[in-house]
């Protein structure tokens, strides 16, 4: 029996239809596993070029039939958060680099991608948000690269590559070498778990609920970076008046800026801020300079001048909440265990001495503590800007009930 042209279009349409929806309903399946790379480290450039390429390749197989159909050179925005050092939560020579090269790689790919400047106005109009981070790993630097969907908070796409050590250079831009304690809090925490997570994962809800912070914030930072002290307090002001304003980096910057222009009383409820911040999260690390191998404070007062302003504050803050602390002291790794240990409780004592002059109080709720470099947090042992934040004196919030003016090297 003939069937008319008319229900031949029909039928036609009715398959394409169930094939389109069978194509679709491919997309809430598992994504496939990321496009296979090298695990043998490579030079920076290449490590790159081959990550950015490997997370890109990826896409396509998780966007569905549709998509393929309609257009298959349909343009994706994508939204670059800085990258930063893993371990630190900084930014770096290294990674302001890989910034560059990411951005350079994406625009051989420009009939497929368009990255968008890393700017509020842009996070609702993107299709995809990365992030990436680098950190030390047996000898090499491991590369995270990750896509997370904004409209689902997803991960799509995510590839691990290794580094080379050689020419990766991790000193801080001039915003983190400046800081007076370790910025890396929940928000960038949570960054670094996104940058991580395999593909079908979900990205990390507090750190996506911050995105239009988080780029008010990285255009406040490349402001600081650049020497545009006045511009980037107002951006840091800015940020701070947002939903997800309070954070280490916002007040840090309102901090650092102040300093640099000269806003002494600022600057200090500023820092005021930051202990504050600390204290209610119970954990508060400070990067004291300490002239190599002695408890004396770095001789240079551009570094140390600060210091009694620092002591002053975080004195006031602590006994205005009325919490007993921990004053723990840590080294680099140059010197031996035995060294390091004495030397970091050495310091300690001394930070708890000059705080107990401000409050005689006070000293019946703090106490001193050596880690010596058990906890290093970058471990390089270079005792130069790079490993800074191993040479750190923590205030850890403790339970009040326990022996009072207790002097212990902490096992």
């Amino acid at each position: 029996m003939m069937r008319s042209p008319f229900r031949l279009r029909l039928l036609s349409g009715l398959l394409l239809t169930a094939v389109l929806a069978g194509g679709l309903a491919g997309c809430s399946t598992p994504p496939p596993p990321p496009v296979a790379v090298s695990t043998e480290a490579m030079p920076f450039d290449r490590a790159v070029q081959v990550a950015v390429d490997a997370l890109f390749a990826q896409l396509p197989k998780q966007e569905g039939l549709m998509a393929k159909l309609e257009n298959s050179r349909t343009k994706r925005s994508v939204l670059l958060d800085p990258t930063i050092d893993a371990t630190t939560g900084q930014q770096t020579t290294a990674t302001q680099l890989l910034d560059r090269r990411i951005a350079e790689r994406a625009g051989t790919m420009s009939e497929r991608i368009v990255l968008l400047p890393f700017e509020a106005a842009n996070v609702a109009k993107t299709d995809y948000l990365m992030t990436g981070t680098l950190a030390r790993s047996k000898g090499a630097y491991k590369l995270n690269l990750a896509l997370v969907d904004i409209k689902t908070g997803t991960v799509a796409a995510q590839t691990p590559v290794q580094v080379m050590e050689e020419g990766v250079d991790m000193s801080p831009l001039p915003f983190y070498r400046d800081s007076p304690i370790l910025t890396k809090d929940t928000v960038m925490d949570g960054y670094v778990r996104t940058s991580a997570a395999e593909a079908g994962q979900k990205a990390d809800a507090g750190y996506l609920a911050r995105i239009a912070t988080a780029s008010v914030i990285a255009d406040a930072n490349m402001l600081y970076n650049a020497g545009n002290y006045q511009e980037a307090l107002a951006r840091y002001s800015a940020a701070l008046d947002m939903p997800a304003g309070d954070q280490l980096r916002v007040l840090n910057g309102i901090y650092l800026a102040s300093v640099k222009l000269g806003q002494g009383g600022k600057a200090e409820d500023a820092f005021g801020r930051i202990v504050a911040h600390g204290l209610a999260n119970k954990q508060l690390g400070v990067k004291f300079l300490f002239n190599p191998g002695s408890t004396e404070f770095w001789s240079d007062p551009k570094v140390s001048s600060a210091y009694g302003m620092w002591l002053r504050q975080i004195v006031r803050q602590a006994s205005s909440a009325k919490v007993c602390m921990d004053v723990v002291g840590h080294t680099s790794a140059t010197g031996t265990e035995a060294i390091n240990d004495a030397l970091s409780l050495k310091r300690a004592r001394f930070i708890r001495q000059r705080m107990s002059v401000e409050s005689a109080d006070f000293a019946n709720r703090a106490r001193p503590v050596g880690m010596g470099s058990r906890q290093n947090i970058v471990g390089s042992g270079t005792d130069d800007v790079v490993d800074a934040p191993d040479r750190r004196v923590e205030f850890a919030i403790v339970n009040c009930e326990r022996p009072k003016n207790q002097v212990a090297n902490s096992q």
